[in-house]
C-alpha cells in the first residue's frame, strides 16, 4: 500500500508514511471487508459511511503539514482509522461523529488499537466543529461540504490549517485552507470525491 498506492502517487512526507505504515488498517475495517483493507478504495462502514481510501487519508496528513506537537480536530470519525492516523502524527486529535454508533464503535477500536490515550471522541454536528475543546493547530474533514465551514475555520489558530473536500454531492475539490491576518487563504486544491457532510454548515439530512 505504502509503495504502490501512496509513495507512487506523489506522497512524500515521510512522517506521513510511516504513520500509515503503522497504524492497522484492518483493524478499523468489518470484519467481511478486511481482505480487501489495503485496497486503493473506500469500504462501508455502516450507517451510509465509508472508509476514506489510503491515497485519500495520506493526502489529507500531508496537506495539514503536521510536525508532532499538533493539537487537531478530525471532522467525521467514522472507522476511527484516520484518527488513528492523525496522533501519530500529532499531540492529541479530538475527533467527532454525529453517528453514535459509529463513535462508540472507533472509541473502542481506538482503545484496543492503543491510541485511546491520544484520540478524545465525541458525538456531534463535526460542520460545528468542537468549540469547547478550540482552538486547534488543524483541522481535517472526511465529509464533503457545500461551501467553506465558517465555523471551522473560526476554530483554527493563527497559521493553522484546514483541509476540506468543497463541492456538491457528486464530485468536490479537497481544499487547504489556511487561517491568517488577512483571512482564509486557499493553499490548494485537488479533484476528490467524499460522503456528504451532514449538519448546520453542511449537507441537510436526508
Amino acid at each position: 500500500m505504502v509503495a504502490r498506492q501512496l509513495r507512487a502517487r506523489g506522497i512524500e512526507d515521510e512522517r506521513v508514511l510511516a504513520a500509515m505504515e503503522r497504524v492497522p488498517r484492518e483493524a478499523f475495517v468489518p470484519e467481511e471487508h478486511r481482505r480487501a483493507a489495503y485496497d486503493d478504495a473506500a469500504l462501508p462502514i455502516g450507517e451510509g459511511q465509508t472508509i476514506s481510501q489510503p491515497y485519500m487519508v495520506a493526502l489529507i496528513c500531508q496537506e495539514l503539514e503536521l510536525d508532532g506537537d499538533e493539537h487537531v480536530l478530525d471532522v467525521g470519525t467514522g472507522s476511527g482509522y484516520q484518527a488513528a492516523v492523525l496522533a501519530d502524527l500529532a499531540r492529541d486529535v479530538v475527533t467527532i461523529e454525529r453517528h453514535a454508533a459509529l463513535s462508540a464503535r472507533a472509541r473502542r477500536t481506538l482503545e484496543e488499537a492503543g491510541y485511546g490515550d491520544r484520540v478524545t471522541a465525541v458525538v456531534g454536528d463535526g460542520s460545528l466543529g468542537s468549540a469547547d475543546r478550540a482552538p486547534f493547530d488543524a483541522i481535517a474533514v472526511a465529509a464533503a461540504a457545500p461551501g467553506f465551514p465558517r465555523a471551522l475555520y473560526d476554530q483554527l489558530t493563527e497559521g493553522g490549517r484546514l483541509v476540506v473536500p468543497v463541492g456538491d454531492r457528486h464530485g468536490q475539490r479537497l481544499e487547504v485552507v489556511v487561517r491568517t491576518p488577512e483571512g482564509p487563504q486557499v493553499a490548494r486544491s485537488v479533484p476528490c470525491r467524499f460522503v456528504p457532510l451532514v449538519g448546520a454548515e453542511g449537507f441537510e439530512s436526508r
